[in-house]
């Protein structure tokens, strides 16, 4: 992957240590494993557990055979730990088949076993366990008193999943007390039951799992017994790496210390530590937004795999839990290892974002096997370190021989942008090309030519579930044709298209019957929106504080990144047109004097340490007060602090007072379109002679409020920009 300088080395130190974890250790009594401790890798784990051991006291609940199929469903045993887990499964078969490849069909997280009926009308035979306990169903895996962990609802039940951390809240020291040490443990004595089934030939032995059936596949594929594994969506990098925000982009990058109980869980039993002990070929299929672990992170995951195991990934773009523009993967690739037939499938293409000789980021893909490509679409996406908020955007390529090549315009040269391809092959395999990522002032002399819009684009292609549509007066926008999910689009989390601070959604549609819809923002965020009807196009406009979650009103709609609309109780979205959504600001309003006083929600930008508070002190409690006088109007900030205001050309002049409330040591810039005009220096609360500032604004784009702390660290510097107002 091509990454810059700083995160290659982040990188780079983050794999040597993972290789001397995972590969040159001693072997540690796990009970007394901690950070002073060799670490144990996931053959030491598993060393002592046979998965054949113990009679399966089969207790078969239903059999049967109906339209050419042999159904069993049985309870059999698994002996954990000294316990007895009694686990459900399901299996399936051709009546009268010799010799049927075999597979495993793992189930995702609150789901249950299901039989998936393609393969078994393919001639294989499927099993499909139950890891999750879940005691609704009338039929489930029961987890012993000692094991109640293992129930994908322990919490409802009294219990906690155990991760890196006890019930009791002390740190792991045993990597087989772990949920995810039972449900493998439990998953393996089902792949011994699979290959007792008289009808399957256990030289020929797939795994497929969905969802967290994806996340534990990686322990199957460790498995000598499976030839291949197809992952979807779990690829692991999940505990520390997403729940303590561990992005690997985070600009400048930041990895809080690790406990000792992360370290041993990541050592042994997190699914990106058999990378280097898998032996099955591994098929990874993901969503580019999905909830799983950072997809960027899976290329350290297959970096690890031996030379000689097969792998390949695909990701869709834009996708949350849904694969389904990958092709037909998952069938070719086991097909492919496990049957041993003859199917084509690329070698891995080859990708690196580089300067354009006009010194725009140019993403170069060179795909193998082009004269069998049926599709190559390339995706960009800027500056946002949380994989799952992303929005990838289509860019256009330009072939060049076997070479494609697309622009990557961007708006900061000094943040992220990320690239990759998915092609699409004549017999529908798809693969992803490696995700690149880059900060382009590291490449060159890079400029930005991208730049931010309040015009949000409309098009079908923007929001789900739509077609294009054209209202009276020939204005084109997107109609929702699906009634029961309405329509979505997560474009507003893209930088381009973001809201400004203080900003309202504005928006047309048409309508000739009245509905009644509910917009949603973000997670729990709603309002209704009254269609009424009309033979013209109509306008509405929605500022945040409409939008609320249990009576809190929505803070900004800058915080926003996907909005969905859906029909209420009766109403039909379908015959509602929308078009134009734009963000528009409302236009200020000056005092008496003409002053236009500055608020939050007049930056177009804001990075604050702490809140940004008008007109009181950053505690807010108390009016704003600097050097010995108390102002009515202003802002109280915490460094480090920094606020950007758009102008617009608009101003003639600004009027602040800039000043320190408290202990502490801080600087106060003000810089005007880039240039710094005014600076404190260095200056501590107890000597700062304040001083009222007027600075010239004519024609000016934009102003930057910045505070500092000093260089001695933030306790305590509380700042304060009193009596700041334009003037035009």
């Amino acid at each position: 992957m091509n990454v810059p300088k700083a995160p290659i080395i982040i990188s780079q130190i983050f794999l040597i240590n993972a290789l001397i974890a995972l590969l040159s250790l001693a072997a540690t009594p796990f009970a007394i494993a901690d950070a002073a401790s060799n670490l144990p890798t996931p053959p030491e784990v598993w060393k002592n557990y046979d998965p054949d051991a113990g009679d399966y006291k089969e207790e078969i609940i239903r059999e049967e055979t109906k339209d050419g199929v042999y159904y069993k469903d049985a309870y059999i045993s698994a002996y954990i730990n000294g316990e007895e887990v009694r686990v459900f499964c399901k299996y399936a078969v051709k009546a009268g088949a010799k010799k049927a490849p075999g597979l495993m069909n793992v189930h995702g997280w609150m789901s249950g076993p299901a039989i998936d009926m393609k393969y078994v009308n393919d001639g294989w035979a499927v099993i499909s366990h139950d890891y999750s306990g879940i005691t609704k169903r009338p039929h489930h895996t029961k987890y012993p008193e000692a094991m109640g962990h293992g129930h994908m609802e322990a919490k409802k039940m009294g219990y906690r999943l155990i991760y890196d951390r006890m019930p009791d809240g002390s740190q792991l020291t045993d990597p087989t007390a772990t949920s995810h040490y039972l449900w493998n443990a439990v998953q393996r004595r089902a792949l011994s039951y699979l290959l007792a089934q008289k009808e399957v030939d256990a030289e020929r032995i797939g795994a497929k799992g969905y969802s967290y059936g994806g996340t534990i596949m990686w322990n199957l594929g460790m498995d000598p017994r499976v030839k291949a594994i197809v992952a979807y969506f779990g690829i692991g990098w999940i505990t520390y790496y997403r729940d303590r925000a561990v992005w690997m982009y985070n600009n400048p990058y930041q990895a809080p210390e690790q406990s000792s109980g992360q370290k041993l869980f990541l050592s042994a039993v997190a699914p990106q530590a058999h990378a280097p002990h898998i032996t099955a070929a591994s098929l990874w299929l993901n969503g580019s937004n999905d909830h799983h672990g950072g997809h960027e992170r899976a290329g350290q995951t297959f970096e690890l795999f031996k030379s000689s195991v097969p792998w390949d990934f695909a990701v869709q773009a834009r996708g949350h839990h849904n694969t389904e523009k990958l092709g037909d993967n998952c069938k070719l690739w086991l097909e492919k290892h496990v049957l041993g037939k003859d199917h084509f499938w690329p070698a891995r293409p080859q990708s690196k974002i580089v300067l354009g000789s006009d010194g725009v980021p140019e993403l170069h893909l060179t795909p193998t096997h082009a004269d069998q490509i049926k599709e190559l679409q390339i995706y960009q996406c800027l500056g946002e370190a949380n994989n799952i908020a992303r929005y990838w955007r289509d860019v256009k390529s330009v072939r060049n021989g076997d070479t494609w090549i697309a622009k990557l315009p961007v708006m900061n040269v000094d943040d992220y942008v990320f690239s990759y391809a998915n092609i699409r092959y004549q017999n529908d395999c798809v693969v992803s090309s490696d995700f690149e990522a880059v900060i382009p002032s590291k490449l060159g002399d890079a400029i930005a030519t991208d730049a931010k819009t309040n015009e949000l684009p409309g098009g079908a292609d923007k929001w789900k579930h739509s077609a294009p549509a054209e209202g009276v007066g020939g204005i084109s926008g997107f109609r929702p044709i699906d009634n029961r999910r309405g329509t979505s689009s997560s474009q507003f989390s893209d930088p381009k298209y973001k809201a400004p601070r203080g900003a309202s959604l504005s928006f047309k549609f048409y309508c000739t019957q009245p509905q009644k819809l509910t917009m949603s923002a973000n997670k729990g965020y709603s309002t209704e929106l009254d269609i009424t009807a009309s033979n013209e196009w109509q306008n509405m406009t929605i500022p945040a504080n409409e939008i609320r979650n249990n009576g809190v009103s929505l803070s900004d709609w800058s915080v926003v990144g996907t909005i969905g609309i859906k029909p209420k109780s009766g109403a039909d979205i379908t015959k509602v047109v929308f078009a134009e959504f734009k963000w528009v600001i409302p236009e200020l309003k000056p005092d008496a004097q003409g002053r236009y006083y500055l608020t939050p929600a007049m930056a177009g930008e804001v990075d604050s340490f702490w809140q940004v508070m008008q007109d009181k002190s950053v505690e807010g409690k108390e009016k704003i007060r600097v050097g010995g006088r108390t102002y009515d109007r202003g802002l109280g900030v915490h460094a480090p602090s920094k606020m950007v205001f758009p102008l617009e050309g608009k101003y003639k002049t600004l009027h602040i007072v800039p000043g320190t409330e408290r202990g502490g040591l801080v600087e106060m810039k003000i810089l005007v379109d880039d240039k710094e005009v005014f600076t404190t220096g260095k200056i501590p609360s107890s000597s700062y002679q304040t001083k009222a500032l007027d600075i010239p604004l004519t024609n000016a784009k934009k102003f930057t409020l910045i505070v500092t702390d000093g260089g001695n660290g933030g306790g305590g510097d509380h700042a304060s920009w009193a009596d700041a107002y334009l003037t035009k």
